[in-house]
């Protein structure tokens, strides 16, 4: 079981890594998160059950969540919708395309292909297979990313997120980069998406639900537990915040509590995790001592 959560932890934390792009880069929450995850799930499950290879399926999974993404940007930038409600249209709307992309609420992957059955020759034991993928497409996406932040084009999309104002004044089109960063955001995100229902074994219309919540509780518990970090360290802590995340769900299970209250159990984590900080800060500043003491 444990080894389990953390292969499911490990691909969670793709998307912690998708969020990270939007949500601490740019500054902004990306709703279409609760789109393009659903959206990566059922295109890679459909190709799946029309013939195609699981790494075509996946990578087809990528490229839809890509143009999820590219329509909020649009939205966001060009017709000046704030971004909150550019998200939130989306995510509505792909509702409707998963439905149509599936032909039904939810399609399964019962005796088809699976980028898993690449693993079996190696004989590995139970969920190691799990393992093995979620540590291959972590390395491969947090390599992509660190490439990618370290052009030229990727130090402009950091500028944006950092003072726009400042971006903009040196030439930097930040709308273009706003697009960019929600494109491959999404792109990441649906990659999860796609992973995580090949390890189900099944895609479903309202998989998306609650997933944002997901992936700020392992962007936020790796932060809370590794403080300040490396750009390259940050994104680590986030794959480790996930599976961490992952424990604390299982954890709870162990205890006895129903499944069915587990996404209020994950707002109430998250919740918490976000108020350490000013915990901390709170009693920093309680055991300073007075001007007086001084």
């Amino acid at each position: 079981m444990i080894v389990s959560v953390i292969g499911q932890g490990l691909i969670w934390g793709i998307l912690g890594l998708g969020i990270f792009m939007t949500y601490r880069i740019l500054n902004f929450p990306d709703m279409t998160t609760e789109g393009s995850y659903p959206l990566g799930a059922a295109v890679c499950v459909t190709a799946i059950t029309h013939g195609l290879s699981p790494i075509i399926a996946t990578i087809l999974g990528v490229l839809a969540g890509m143009v999820a993404g590219l329509v909020t940007g649009l939205l966001y930038t060009k017709g000046k919708i704030p971004i909150i409600l550019s998200g939130i249209l989306v995510m509505s709307g792909l509702n409707s395309v998963i439905l149509f992309v599936m032909q039904s609420p939810n399609l399964s992957l019962l005796n088809q292909a699976k980028i898993h059955d690449y693993f079996r020759g190696l004989n590995l034991p139970n969920y190691f297979d799990t393992v093995l993928i979620g540590l291959i497409a972590v390395v491969i996406i947090i390599t992509l990313l660190l490439l990618f932040f370290n052009t030229n084009l990727g130090q402009a999309y950091i500028a944006t997120g950092d003072n726009e104002i400042m971006a903009r004044s040196l030439g930097i089109k930040t709308d273009r980069m706003k697009i960019l960063g929600l494109t491959l955001s999404n792109g990441v995100i649906a990659l999860a998406g796609a992973l995580l229902a090949q390890n189900d074994g099944y895609a479903s219309v309202d998989k998306g639900i609650g997933v944002i919540v997901i992936g700020l509780a392992s962007i936020i518990i790796g932060e809370v537990i590794f403080g300040e970090l490396t750009l390259t360290e940050r994104l680590i802590a986030i794959v480790v915040g996930s599976i961490i995340y992952q424990l604390l769900i299982l954890a709870v299970i162990r205890l006895g509590f129903n499944t069915n209250y587990l996404k209020i159990i994950s707002a109430v984590i998250l919740a918490l995790c976000l108020m350490i900080p000013q915990i901390k800060s709170k009693l920093n500043l309680n055991f300073l001592p007075d001007k007086e003491e001084l």
